[in-house]
């Protein structure tokens, strides 16, 4: 399997979309400092993912994902995570 995903930073709450075969050693990459993308926003989690049989097909998403049109089809597509998100964010204060 091949897979697109979205993590999003604990530090400033921006996301970083990525392709992988193996998400959770990307995961533990990425939070271990060793992708120079998101090593000074680290903690990060995941909030999204795609799973694809084809590696093209991933690779055609994730770049989709990186366009405009594509950060606005995430926006919609975790608006609700986005507004609980947001929610907590103001009780912590």
């Amino acid at each position: 399997m091949y897979f697109v995903y979205l993590l999003q930073s604990q530090r400033d709450h921006g996301w970083y979309t990525g392709y992988t075969e193996n998400i959770p050693r990307r995961l533990e990459d990425h939070n271990s400092g060793k992708n120079c993308s998101t090593h000074s926003r680290r903690p990060l989690i995941l909030i999204y993912y795609e799973a694809y049989l084809d590696k093209y097909d991933a690779l055609g998403r994730e770049k989709f994902l990186k366009s405009g049109s594509g950060k606005r089809f995430l926006e919609k597509q975790l608006r609700n995570y986005r507004s609980n998100d947001h929610l907590n964010e103001r009780t912590k204060r």
